[in-house]
C-alpha cells in the first residue's frame, strides 16, 4: 500500500506540474498601477500559460530611480532578466534610438504607433543586440510636454531658465541654442529639485507627471507635445541565449501581444492623469506656438543625426501613412 501512495505521489509531481521552473525577474521605474507594469504582467500570464508554468515572470516593483543606466549595465551583465526601460536611455550606444525621440518626428499616436510596428520599429529594435540586449516590443509612452511653475508658448520662453535633461539625453546642445540651460538630472531628483529652485522645467507625459508626483510641485503644463519617445522592452542577451528556442518565441510573442493592452491602458492613464494632475490645481496651458517650436526643432535633426542610413530612417518615418 505504501508503494502505491509514493507511486501516485511521484505521479503528481512528475505530471502535475514542471519539473523545472524558470522566474524571470523584471523590472521598471514604475508602481504596480502604471500601464507598463501592467502590461509586463499580463505579459507574465501569457507566458506562464504558453510554456506550462515553465516560465513565470516576477517583477521587482519600482526599480532603480536613480539610473536606468544602472539597470541597462545590469542587464547587459546578466544580473537582471528584463526591464522596460525609455529608449533614451539607449541613445549613446545605439544610435538608431535617437530617431524615434527626435522633436516632431511623429505626427500623431496613430503615426508613432504605425511605425513602431512596423519595419523600422523592428529595424531600432534588431539594432539593440550589439548593445547586449534583446528588444522585445515597444510602449508608445504618450506626448513629452514642458512643465513648470511658469507657463512656455514659444521657444522664446525657454530663454535664461534650467530644464532638467535625462543624463544621456542628446537634447542638451538643442536646448542652449533655444537659450535655456540644460541640468543633467535622474527623473527620481526632479521634484526636490524643483522645490529647491535647482530646476525651472522639466517634461513628461501626463501619466509621467502624475506617477512621479510632479505635479505636486510643477503648476504649469504646456502642451508643447515636443517628443513622443517611447520606452523599450529588454531583455537580457546573456540569458536570451541560454533559453530554447521555444522558450524564447513564447517570451517574443507574449511581449508583442502586451502591447495592445498597454495601448488601452495607456490611453486611459494618459486622460486620468490630466484630470488628477488638473484637480490638484495644475494650469494646462494650450495656447502653444507649435509652428514656431517645430521651426526651432526641426532642423536639429541634422545635428542629431549624422549617419546616412538614419537619415533615410527619418525620411521613410515621414512618409508613414498615419496621421
Amino acid at each position: 500500500m505504501r508503494a502505491v501512495v509514493f507511486a501516485v505521489i511521484v505521479a503528481l509531481v512528475t505530471f502535475g506540474q514542471p519539473t523545472f521552473a524558470r522566474d524571470i525577474i523584471s523590472s521598471d521605474i514604475y508602481p504596480s498601477s502604471y500601464p507598463t507594469v501592467r502590461a509586463t504582467a499580463y505579459m507574465g500570464d501569457l507566458i506562464r500559460e504558453r510554456s506550462g508554468g515553465r516560465l513565470i515572470l516576477s517583477n521587482l516593483g519600482a526599480g532603480d530611480r536613480e539610473s536606468e543606466n544602472y539597470t541597462l549595465g545590469q542587464l547587459r551583465n546578466g544580473t537582471l532578466d528584463m526591464a522596460r526601460l525609455n529608449i533614451n536611455t539607449l541613445n549613446s550606444a545605439v544610435p538608431a534610438t535617437i530617431v524615434p525621440t527626435l522633436p516632431y518626428i511623429f505626427r500623431s499616436v496613430a503615426h508613432e504607433r504605425e511605425v513602431l510596428d512596423g519595419p523600422v520599429g523592428e529595424e531600432i529594435l534588431a539594432s539593440l543586440e550589439a548593445t547586449g540586449v534583446v528588444g522585445l516590443c515597444f510602449y508608445d509612452g504618450g506626448a513629452k510636454s514642458i512643465y513648470g511653475n511658469r507657463p512656455i508658448r514659444s521657444p522664446a520662453d525657454l530663454r535664461g531658465l534650467r530644464y532638467r535633461v535625462q543624463p544621456s539625453a542628446h537634447w542638451a546642445p538643442m536646448l542652449r541654442a533655444l537659450g535655456a540651460q540644460p541640468v543633467p538630472m535622474p527623473q527620481a531628483r526632479v521634484e526636490a529639485a524643483m522645490r529647491a529652485g535647482v530646476i525651472d522645467l522639466a517634461d513628461g507625459s501626463w501619466s509621467s507627471f502624475v506617477a512621479l508626483q510632479h505635479h505636486s510641485v510643477a503648476k504649469n503644463f504646456s502642451l508643447t507635445e515636443h517628443s513622443r519617445p517611447p520606452s523599450v522592452l529588454l531583455f537580457s542577451k546573456r540569458i536570451w541565449d541560454t533559453l530554447s528556442p521555444e522558450d524564447r518565441a513564447i517570451l517574443k510573442t507574449a511581449a508583442r501581444d502586451s502591447v495592445a493592452l498597454y495601448r488601452q491602458l495607456s490611453d486611459e492613464h494618459e486622460a486620468a492623469a490630466r484630470r488628477e494632475a488638473e484637480a490638484a490645481g495644475v494650469m494646462t496651458v494650450s495656447d502653444i506656438d507649435y509652428d514656431g517650436f517645430a521651426a526651432a526643432l526641426v532642423p536639429y535633426y541634422a545635428t542629431a543625426v549624422s549617419d546616412p542610413r538614419l537619415k533615410a530612417m527619418i525620411e521613410r518615418i515621414k512618409g508613414e501613412a498615419g496621421r
